[in-house]
Protein backbone atom coordinates (compact mmCIF):
# COMPACT_ATOMS: atom_id res chain seq x y z
CA UNK A 1 0.00 0.00 0.00
CA UNK A 2 2.78 2.41 0.92
CA UNK A 3 4.61 1.57 -2.29
CA UNK A 4 1.42 2.38 -4.21
CA UNK A 5 1.38 5.84 -2.70
CA UNK A 6 5.10 6.33 -3.26
CA UNK A 7 4.74 5.38 -6.91
CA UNK A 8 1.86 7.80 -7.28
CA UNK A 9 3.97 10.62 -5.87
CA UNK A 10 6.78 9.84 -8.27
CA UNK A 11 4.46 9.79 -11.28
CA UNK A 12 2.63 13.01 -10.50
CA UNK A 13 5.49 15.17 -9.21
CA UNK A 14 8.52 13.92 -11.09
CA UNK A 15 10.61 16.93 -12.07
CA UNK A 16 7.85 19.48 -11.50
CA UNK A 17 9.43 21.68 -8.86
CA UNK A 18 6.74 24.29 -9.20
CA UNK A 19 3.94 21.90 -8.25
CA UNK A 20 5.66 21.32 -4.92
CA UNK A 21 6.04 25.08 -4.44
CA UNK A 22 2.36 25.64 -5.19
CA UNK A 23 1.27 22.89 -2.81
CA UNK A 24 3.34 24.52 -0.07
CA UNK A 25 1.99 27.95 -0.92
CA UNK A 26 -1.63 26.82 -0.93
CA UNK A 27 -1.31 24.28 1.90
CA UNK A 28 -4.72 23.40 3.24
CA UNK A 29 -3.99 25.15 6.50
CA UNK A 30 -4.04 28.39 4.52
CA UNK A 31 -7.14 27.72 2.44
CA UNK A 32 -10.48 29.33 3.19
CA UNK A 33 -12.80 27.40 5.48
CA UNK A 34 -15.28 26.77 2.68
CA UNK A 35 -17.47 28.82 0.38
CA UNK A 36 -21.16 29.29 -0.02
CA UNK A 37 -22.49 27.69 -3.15
CA UNK A 38 -25.68 26.16 -4.34
CA UNK A 39 -23.75 23.73 -6.51
CA UNK A 40 -22.82 20.80 -4.28
CA UNK A 41 -20.83 19.24 -7.16
CA UNK A 42 -18.04 21.79 -6.68
CA UNK A 43 -15.27 20.52 -4.43
CA UNK A 44 -13.04 23.58 -4.79
CA UNK A 45 -12.95 26.98 -6.39
CA UNK A 46 -9.95 28.87 -7.80
CA UNK A 47 -10.97 32.47 -8.42
CA UNK A 48 -13.92 31.97 -10.81
CA UNK A 49 -12.96 28.46 -11.86
CA UNK A 50 -14.88 25.62 -10.27
CA UNK A 51 -13.22 22.28 -9.57
CA UNK A 52 -16.01 19.71 -9.65
CA UNK A 53 -16.29 16.31 -8.05
CA UNK A 54 -16.15 14.87 -11.56
CA UNK A 55 -12.78 16.62 -12.07
CA UNK A 56 -11.61 15.08 -8.84
CA UNK A 57 -12.82 11.58 -9.74
CA UNK A 58 -11.14 11.84 -13.13
CA UNK A 59 -7.95 12.91 -11.35
CA UNK A 60 -8.19 9.90 -9.01
CA UNK A 61 -8.72 7.59 -11.97
CA UNK A 62 -5.69 9.01 -13.77
CA UNK A 63 -3.59 8.58 -10.63
CA UNK A 64 -4.17 4.79 -10.77
CA UNK A 65 -4.44 4.57 -6.99
CA UNK A 66 -6.80 1.76 -6.00
CA UNK A 67 -9.96 2.50 -4.05
CA UNK A 68 -8.68 0.16 -1.36
CA UNK A 69 -5.51 2.22 -0.93
CA UNK A 70 -7.61 5.39 -0.68
CA UNK A 71 -10.03 3.77 1.76
CA UNK A 72 -7.21 2.55 4.01
CA UNK A 73 -5.63 6.01 4.13
CA UNK A 74 -8.70 8.20 4.66
CA UNK A 75 -7.51 8.98 8.20
CA UNK A 76 -4.09 9.93 6.82
CA UNK A 77 -5.62 12.80 4.80
CA UNK A 78 -5.11 11.11 1.44
CA UNK A 79 -8.20 12.86 0.00
CA UNK A 80 -6.81 16.25 1.02
CA UNK A 81 -3.39 15.42 -0.44
CA UNK A 82 -4.90 14.27 -3.74
CA UNK A 83 -7.11 17.35 -3.87
CA UNK A 84 -4.01 19.46 -3.26
CA UNK A 85 -2.40 17.82 -6.30
CA UNK A 86 -5.49 18.53 -8.42
CA UNK A 87 -5.55 22.17 -7.30
CA UNK A 88 -1.86 22.44 -8.19
CA UNK A 89 -2.28 21.05 -11.69
CA UNK A 90 -5.39 23.21 -12.20
CA UNK A 91 -3.40 26.30 -11.23
CA UNK A 92 -0.74 25.37 -13.75
CA UNK A 93 -3.41 24.88 -16.42
CA UNK A 94 -4.81 28.32 -15.63
CA UNK A 95 -1.35 29.84 -15.93
CA UNK A 96 -0.74 28.11 -19.27
CA UNK A 97 -4.00 29.58 -20.58
CA UNK A 98 -3.21 32.99 -19.11
CA UNK A 99 0.17 33.08 -20.89
CA UNK A 100 -1.47 31.71 -24.04
CA UNK A 101 1.08 28.89 -24.35
CA UNK A 102 0.47 26.22 -26.96
CA UNK A 103 2.09 23.23 -28.61
CA UNK A 104 1.39 21.70 -32.02
CA UNK A 105 0.58 18.08 -32.84
CA UNK A 106 3.69 18.05 -35.01
CA UNK A 107 5.84 18.85 -31.97
CA UNK A 108 4.20 16.02 -30.00
CA UNK A 109 4.86 13.61 -32.86
CA UNK A 110 8.50 14.71 -32.96
CA UNK A 111 8.85 14.17 -29.21
CA UNK A 112 7.49 10.63 -29.55
CA UNK A 113 9.79 9.75 -32.43
CA UNK A 114 12.83 11.14 -30.57
CA UNK A 115 12.06 9.11 -27.45
CA UNK A 116 14.80 6.49 -27.09
CA UNK A 117 12.29 4.00 -25.67
CA UNK A 118 10.63 3.78 -29.07
CA UNK A 119 13.84 3.60 -31.12
CA UNK A 120 15.91 0.66 -32.33
CA UNK A 121 19.67 0.34 -32.09
CA UNK A 122 20.02 2.64 -35.11
CA UNK A 123 17.96 5.35 -33.36
CA UNK A 124 15.10 4.84 -35.82
CA UNK A 125 11.51 5.13 -34.52
CA UNK A 126 9.67 1.78 -34.35
CA UNK A 127 5.90 1.87 -34.19
CA UNK A 128 5.85 -1.68 -32.84
CA UNK A 129 7.83 -0.54 -29.78
CA UNK A 130 5.47 2.40 -29.32
CA UNK A 131 2.37 0.19 -29.52
CA UNK A 132 3.89 -2.39 -27.18
CA UNK A 133 4.56 0.40 -24.65
CA UNK A 134 0.94 1.56 -24.86
CA UNK A 135 -0.40 -1.97 -24.37
CA UNK A 136 1.86 -2.70 -21.39
CA UNK A 137 0.71 0.52 -19.71
CA UNK A 138 -2.95 0.02 -20.58
CA UNK A 139 -3.08 3.33 -22.46
CA UNK A 140 -4.42 4.45 -25.80
CA UNK A 141 -2.33 6.54 -28.19
CA UNK A 142 -4.73 9.46 -27.67
CA UNK A 143 -4.37 9.24 -23.88
CA UNK A 144 -0.57 9.06 -23.97
CA UNK A 145 -0.25 11.91 -26.47
CA UNK A 146 -2.60 14.07 -24.39
CA UNK A 147 -0.52 13.46 -21.25
CA UNK A 148 2.65 14.20 -23.20
CA UNK A 149 1.13 17.43 -24.47
CA UNK A 150 0.24 18.47 -20.92
CA UNK A 151 3.78 17.75 -19.71
CA UNK A 152 5.31 19.71 -22.57
CA UNK A 153 3.03 22.68 -21.89
CA UNK A 154 4.03 22.58 -18.24
CA UNK A 155 7.69 22.48 -19.28
CA UNK A 156 7.11 25.49 -21.53
CA UNK A 157 5.54 27.32 -18.60
CA UNK A 158 8.52 26.61 -16.34
CA UNK A 159 10.96 27.58 -19.09
CA UNK A 160 8.96 30.76 -19.67
CA UNK A 161 9.06 31.65 -15.98
CA UNK A 162 12.74 30.78 -15.67
CA UNK A 163 13.84 32.64 -18.79
CA UNK A 164 17.02 34.60 -18.29
CA UNK A 165 18.24 32.59 -15.29
CA UNK A 166 21.61 31.78 -16.87
CA UNK A 167 24.35 33.72 -15.06
CA UNK A 168 27.02 35.31 -17.32
CA UNK A 169 30.14 33.13 -17.43
CA UNK A 170 32.52 35.89 -16.27
CA UNK A 171 30.48 36.37 -13.08
CA UNK A 172 30.45 32.63 -12.41
CA UNK A 173 34.21 32.47 -12.96
CA UNK A 174 34.80 35.34 -10.57
CA UNK A 175 32.62 33.82 -7.88
CA UNK A 176 34.25 30.42 -8.33
CA UNK A 177 37.69 32.00 -7.92
CA UNK A 178 36.54 33.82 -4.77
CA UNK A 179 35.13 30.68 -3.19
CA UNK A 180 38.09 28.47 -4.13
CA UNK A 181 40.97 30.74 -3.23
CA UNK A 182 43.43 29.80 -0.49
CA UNK A 183 42.86 31.91 2.62
CA UNK A 184 45.73 32.23 5.10
CA UNK A 185 44.75 33.18 8.64
CA UNK A 186 46.03 33.38 12.20
CA UNK A 187 43.77 32.51 15.11
CA UNK A 188 43.64 32.50 18.92
CA UNK A 189 41.48 30.11 20.92
CA UNK A 190 39.53 32.29 23.37
CA UNK A 191 38.73 29.73 26.06
CA UNK A 192 41.75 30.65 28.20
CA UNK A 193 40.56 34.27 28.49
CA UNK A 194 37.29 33.37 30.21
CA UNK A 195 36.88 32.81 33.93
CA UNK A 196 36.25 29.10 34.42
CA UNK A 197 33.02 27.93 36.01
CA UNK A 198 34.95 26.05 38.71
CA UNK A 199 36.59 29.34 39.72
CA UNK A 200 33.26 31.09 40.33
CA UNK A 201 32.66 31.46 44.07
CA UNK A 202 29.31 31.37 45.85
CA UNK A 203 29.75 35.10 46.39
CA UNK A 204 30.07 35.57 42.61
CA UNK A 205 26.88 33.61 42.07
CA UNK A 206 24.94 35.44 44.80
CA UNK A 207 26.07 38.81 43.45
CA UNK A 208 24.96 37.80 39.94
CA UNK A 209 21.57 36.68 41.28
CA UNK A 210 21.11 39.95 43.17
CA UNK A 211 21.97 42.02 40.08
CA UNK A 212 19.51 40.06 37.95
CA UNK A 213 16.96 38.95 40.53
CA UNK A 214 13.88 39.94 38.52
CA UNK A 215 15.10 38.29 35.32
CA UNK A 216 16.22 35.16 37.17
CA UNK A 217 13.00 34.63 39.08
CA UNK A 218 11.42 31.38 37.98
CA UNK A 219 7.84 30.20 38.13
CA UNK A 220 7.23 27.05 40.15
CA UNK A 221 4.05 24.99 40.25
CA UNK A 222 2.42 22.48 42.58
CA UNK A 223 0.24 19.99 40.73
CA UNK A 224 -1.32 16.56 40.61
CA UNK A 225 -1.74 14.33 37.59
CA UNK A 226 -2.75 10.87 36.42
CA UNK A 227 -1.53 9.04 33.34
CA UNK A 228 -4.31 7.51 31.27
CA UNK A 229 -3.83 4.57 28.91
CA UNK A 230 -6.08 1.78 27.61
CA UNK A 231 -4.91 -0.57 30.38
CA UNK A 232 -5.93 1.61 33.33
CA UNK A 233 -8.93 3.23 31.63
CA UNK A 234 -10.75 0.29 29.96
CA UNK A 235 -8.71 -2.73 31.06
CA UNK A 236 -7.30 -3.49 27.59
CA UNK A 237 -3.95 -3.04 25.90
CA UNK A 238 -5.24 -1.55 22.66
CA UNK A 239 -6.36 1.89 21.60
CA UNK A 240 -9.96 1.35 20.50
CA UNK A 241 -13.08 3.47 20.14
CA UNK A 242 -14.13 2.81 23.75
CA UNK A 243 -10.86 4.28 25.01
CA UNK A 244 -11.21 7.44 22.94
CA UNK A 245 -14.87 7.76 23.96
CA UNK A 246 -13.68 7.81 27.57
CA UNK A 247 -11.10 10.48 26.76
CA UNK A 248 -13.83 12.55 25.05
CA UNK A 249 -16.02 12.10 28.13
CA UNK A 250 -13.25 13.45 30.38
CA UNK A 251 -12.79 16.45 28.08
CA UNK A 252 -16.53 17.12 28.29
CA UNK A 253 -16.39 17.00 32.09
CA UNK A 254 -13.55 19.54 32.09
CA UNK A 255 -15.51 21.88 29.83
CA UNK A 256 -18.52 21.51 32.15
CA UNK A 257 -16.49 22.72 35.13
CA UNK A 258 -15.96 19.48 37.02
CA UNK A 259 -12.95 19.27 39.35
CA UNK A 260 -9.92 17.03 39.03
CA UNK A 261 -11.03 15.00 42.05
CA UNK A 262 -14.55 14.43 40.76
CA UNK A 263 -13.28 13.33 37.36
CA UNK A 264 -10.91 10.67 38.73
CA UNK A 265 -13.06 9.37 41.61
CA UNK A 266 -14.30 6.40 39.58
CA UNK A 267 -11.01 5.77 37.77
CA UNK A 268 -8.53 3.10 38.86
CA UNK A 269 -5.43 5.29 38.45
CA UNK A 270 -2.45 6.33 40.53
CA UNK A 271 -2.26 10.00 41.44
CA UNK A 272 1.17 11.63 41.19
CA UNK A 273 1.65 14.73 43.33
CA UNK A 274 4.49 17.15 42.56
CA UNK A 275 5.57 20.10 44.70
CA UNK A 276 7.65 23.14 43.71
CA UNK A 277 8.40 21.98 40.18
CA UNK A 278 10.30 23.92 37.53
CA UNK A 279 12.09 22.35 34.55
CA UNK A 280 15.81 21.62 34.82
CA UNK A 281 18.50 19.99 32.73
CA UNK A 282 17.18 16.65 33.95
CA UNK A 283 14.30 15.90 31.60
CA UNK A 284 11.04 14.68 33.14
CA UNK A 285 8.66 13.92 30.32
CA UNK A 286 5.27 14.16 32.02
CA UNK A 287 6.19 16.98 34.38
CA UNK A 288 7.85 19.08 31.67
CA UNK A 289 4.80 18.61 29.43
CA UNK A 290 2.45 19.80 32.18
CA UNK A 291 4.70 22.79 32.98
CA UNK A 292 4.66 23.89 29.33
CA UNK A 293 0.83 23.83 29.49
CA UNK A 294 0.61 25.55 32.89
CA UNK A 295 -1.48 28.45 31.51
CA UNK A 296 -4.45 26.04 31.71
CA UNK A 297 -4.96 24.87 35.29
CA UNK A 298 -7.05 21.76 34.53
CA UNK A 299 -6.66 19.88 31.27
CA UNK A 300 -6.06 16.56 29.54
CA UNK A 301 -3.16 16.44 27.10
CA UNK A 302 -1.73 13.81 24.80
CA UNK A 303 1.80 12.66 25.61
CA UNK A 304 3.23 9.93 23.43
CA UNK A 305 1.19 6.73 23.82
CA UNK A 306 -0.86 8.03 26.75
CA UNK A 307 -2.90 10.97 27.98
CA UNK A 308 -2.23 13.07 31.06
CA UNK A 309 -5.02 14.54 33.17
CA UNK A 310 -3.54 17.21 35.43
CA UNK A 311 -4.58 19.88 37.89
CA UNK A 312 -2.31 22.78 38.88
CA UNK A 313 -2.91 23.63 42.53
CA UNK A 314 -0.56 26.60 42.92
CA UNK A 315 1.87 28.84 41.00
CA UNK A 316 4.54 31.09 42.49
CA UNK A 317 7.79 32.86 41.59
CA UNK A 318 11.03 32.76 43.51
CA UNK A 319 14.69 33.59 43.09
CA UNK A 320 17.22 30.82 42.47
CA UNK A 321 18.59 29.00 45.52
CA UNK A 322 22.20 27.93 45.01
CA UNK A 323 21.95 25.49 47.91
CA UNK A 324 20.31 23.27 45.30
CA UNK A 325 23.17 21.79 43.25
CA UNK A 326 21.19 21.73 40.00
CA UNK A 327 20.22 25.38 40.37
CA UNK A 328 23.78 26.30 41.33
CA UNK A 329 25.14 24.70 38.15
CA UNK A 330 22.55 26.51 36.03
CA UNK A 331 23.47 29.89 37.56
CA UNK A 332 27.17 29.12 37.11
CA UNK A 333 26.51 28.40 33.42
CA UNK A 334 24.67 31.70 33.03
CA UNK A 335 27.44 33.68 34.76
CA UNK A 336 30.10 31.94 32.67
CA UNK A 337 28.21 32.79 29.49
CA UNK A 338 27.82 36.42 30.64
CA UNK A 339 31.54 36.77 31.41
CA UNK A 340 32.41 35.26 28.05
CA UNK A 341 29.96 37.55 26.24
CA UNK A 342 31.24 40.66 28.03
CA UNK A 343 34.88 39.85 27.22
CA UNK A 344 34.13 39.13 23.55
CA UNK A 345 31.98 42.24 23.26
CA UNK A 346 34.86 44.39 24.50
CA UNK A 347 37.20 43.02 21.85
CA UNK A 348 34.51 43.26 19.16
CA UNK A 349 33.84 46.91 19.97
CA UNK A 350 37.56 47.64 19.55
CA UNK A 351 37.51 45.86 16.19
CA UNK A 352 34.47 47.87 15.06
CA UNK A 353 36.05 51.12 16.27
CA UNK A 354 39.29 50.19 14.44
CA UNK A 355 41.32 50.45 17.67
CA UNK A 356 42.19 46.74 17.68
CA UNK A 357 45.44 46.14 15.76
CA UNK A 358 48.32 43.71 15.25
CA UNK A 359 50.01 44.82 18.47
CA UNK A 360 46.95 43.96 20.59
CA UNK A 361 46.41 40.72 18.66
CA UNK A 362 50.00 39.62 19.30
CA UNK A 363 49.84 40.69 22.96
CA UNK A 364 46.66 38.69 23.48
CA UNK A 365 47.87 35.59 21.70
CA UNK A 366 51.54 35.48 22.59
CA UNK A 367 52.76 31.96 21.90
CA UNK A 368 49.14 30.74 21.50
CA UNK A 369 48.70 32.19 18.00
CA UNK A 370 48.12 29.48 15.40
CA UNK A 371 48.47 29.57 11.59
CA UNK A 372 46.00 27.95 9.20
CA UNK A 373 45.42 27.82 5.44
CA UNK A 374 41.86 27.28 4.23
CA UNK A 375 41.73 25.52 0.86
CA UNK A 376 38.29 26.86 -0.13
CA UNK A 377 34.99 28.11 1.23
CA UNK A 378 34.05 24.44 1.70
CA UNK A 379 37.02 23.72 3.97
CA UNK A 380 35.15 23.11 7.24
CA UNK A 381 37.67 20.87 8.98
CA UNK A 382 38.50 23.48 11.64
CA UNK A 383 35.60 25.97 11.74
CA UNK A 384 31.89 25.54 11.08
CA UNK A 385 30.37 26.45 7.73
CA UNK A 386 28.84 29.86 8.60
CA UNK A 387 32.14 31.00 10.08
CA UNK A 388 34.01 29.96 6.92
CA UNK A 389 31.47 31.84 4.80
CA UNK A 390 32.11 34.95 6.92
CA UNK A 391 35.89 34.69 6.61
CA UNK A 392 35.65 34.54 2.82
CA UNK A 393 33.82 37.89 2.76
CA UNK A 394 36.45 39.82 4.73
CA UNK A 395 39.42 41.79 3.35
CA UNK A 396 43.07 41.22 4.25
CA UNK A 397 44.12 42.34 7.79
CA UNK A 398 40.55 42.02 9.11
CA UNK A 399 39.79 40.66 12.58
CA UNK A 400 36.67 38.74 13.59
CA UNK A 401 35.29 36.04 15.87
CA UNK A 402 34.39 32.58 14.55
CA UNK A 403 33.44 29.29 16.14
CA UNK A 404 33.89 25.59 15.44
CA UNK A 405 31.38 22.74 15.44
CA UNK A 406 31.69 22.44 19.25
CA UNK A 407 30.92 26.17 19.60
CA UNK A 408 34.41 27.02 20.81
CA UNK A 409 35.20 30.63 19.95
CA UNK A 410 38.30 31.92 18.15
CA UNK A 411 39.68 35.36 17.33
CA UNK A 412 40.88 35.35 13.71
CA UNK A 413 43.01 37.64 11.58
CA UNK A 414 42.97 37.41 7.75
CA UNK A 415 46.62 37.40 6.61
CA UNK A 416 46.27 37.09 2.83
CA UNK A 417 44.63 35.11 0.06
CA UNK A 418 45.75 33.49 -3.17
CA UNK A 419 43.67 32.72 -6.25
CA UNK A 420 44.06 29.19 -7.55
CA UNK A 421 43.98 28.19 -11.21
CA UNK A 422 41.14 25.98 -12.42
CA UNK A 423 39.95 24.28 -15.56
CA UNK A 424 36.44 25.02 -16.83
CA UNK A 425 36.15 21.36 -17.80
CA UNK A 426 36.76 20.15 -14.26
CA UNK A 427 33.79 18.34 -12.71
CA UNK A 428 33.85 20.66 -9.70
CA UNK A 429 33.55 23.75 -11.90
CA UNK A 430 30.82 22.24 -14.09
CA UNK A 431 28.86 21.34 -10.95
CA UNK A 432 29.37 24.86 -9.59
CA UNK A 433 27.92 26.38 -12.77
CA UNK A 434 24.89 24.09 -12.60
CA UNK A 435 24.34 24.93 -8.93
CA UNK A 436 24.48 28.66 -9.64
CA UNK A 437 21.89 28.40 -12.40
CA UNK A 438 19.71 26.14 -10.24
CA UNK A 439 19.84 28.61 -7.35
CA UNK A 440 18.87 31.46 -9.67
CA UNK A 441 15.98 29.40 -10.99
CA UNK A 442 14.81 28.57 -7.48
CA UNK A 443 14.88 32.24 -6.58
CA UNK A 444 12.69 33.10 -9.57
CA UNK A 445 10.27 30.26 -8.79
CA UNK A 446 9.97 31.48 -5.20
CA UNK A 447 9.08 34.93 -6.49
CA UNK A 448 6.58 33.34 -8.86
CA UNK A 449 5.11 31.45 -5.92
CA UNK A 450 4.42 34.76 -4.17
CA UNK A 451 2.78 36.06 -7.32
CA UNK A 452 0.47 33.04 -7.40
CA UNK A 453 -0.49 33.66 -3.78
CA UNK A 454 -1.70 37.11 -4.75
CA UNK A 455 -3.18 36.11 -8.08
CA UNK A 456 -5.38 33.18 -7.03
CA UNK A 457 -7.85 32.70 -4.20
CA UNK A 458 -8.32 29.00 -3.47
CA UNK A 459 -11.37 27.92 -1.48
CA UNK A 460 -12.63 24.48 -0.53
CA UNK A 461 -16.14 23.14 -0.11
CA UNK A 462 -15.72 21.07 3.05
CA UNK A 463 -19.17 19.55 2.79
CA UNK A 464 -18.36 18.14 -0.64
CA UNK A 465 -15.00 16.86 0.61
CA UNK A 466 -16.79 15.04 3.42
CA UNK A 467 -19.24 13.53 0.89
CA UNK A 468 -16.31 12.28 -1.19
CA UNK A 469 -14.76 10.71 1.92
CA UNK A 470 -18.05 9.01 2.77
CA UNK A 471 -18.11 7.54 -0.73
CA UNK A 472 -14.90 5.63 0.00
CA UNK A 473 -15.93 4.44 3.48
Amino acid sequence: MIETLKNFGAKKLGGLILIIIIIIAFGFGGFGGGFSTNNQNNIAKINNTNVTTQNFMDYLSASRISQQAIRENLNNNIIEELLSGLVSTTLIDLEIKDFNLSITDLTILKKIKENKIFQDENKAFKRTKYEKFLLSNNMSATMFEQELKIRELQKHLFDFIGAGTITPSFLIQKKYEEENKTLNIKYIEMESFYKKKDDLSDADLESFIEENKEQLKREYINFRYVELNPKNLIGLDEFNQEFFDNIDNIENKISQGETFQSIIENLNVDIVEIKEFSPSNTKKNNEDKIYSNRATELDIIENGDSFILYSIEDKFNRSPDISDITTKNEIADLLYQKNMFDFNRGVLEEIQNKTFNDIKFNEMGGDKINDLSLASINDVEKFEKNSINLLYTLPTNSFTFVNDKDNKIYLVKIINSKNNSFNENDESYIKFVKDQNTNNRKSILQSYDQLLNNKYQVELNQKTIDRVKNYFK
